[in-house]
């Protein structure tokens, strides 16, 4: 195992992860948007979260809501940007398994996608 914990190529980093367990991925995927949040913001994580696991806008509310995270606080930025408050981000990880049937395989897909994050950490 390399510095990124499971590659160093991003490649083979996408391999692995699908021999991980779901509660393995799922903290990864929490831990990943906490992260990237905190150096290139809230806009940043939306934007890549959706491109990754293809959601549009009425699905990321939906997978938000689902995952417990109140519809109230969905909203947008100056610069017209979805955002959500980053302490509310963690419902994203559940609201996605409950509301598509591959949920993980997206899960995977965003961290996947998210590699040079990852390695940057």
């Amino acid at each position: 195992m390399a510095a990124t914990g499971l590659s160093a190529d991003p490649t083979e980093y996408r391999a692995r992860l699908t021999e991980q367990d779901d509660a393995q991925i799922d903290t990864w995927a929490a831990e990943l948007m906490r992260d990237v949040v905190i150096r290139r913001g809230i806009v940043k994580v939306v934007d890549d979260f959706r491109r990754a696991t293809r959601l549009d806008e009425p699905d990321f509310e939906r997978v938000f809501a689902s995952g417990g995270g109140p519809p109230a606080v969905i909203g947008r930025d100056a610069g017209g940007h979805l955002v959500v408050p980053t302490i509310t981000l963690y419902a994203l990880v559940p609201g996605i398994r409950a509301q598509v049937p591959d949920g993980r395989d997206r899960l995977i897909e965003y961290l996947a996608e998210n590699f040079d994050e990852i390695v940057y950490v």
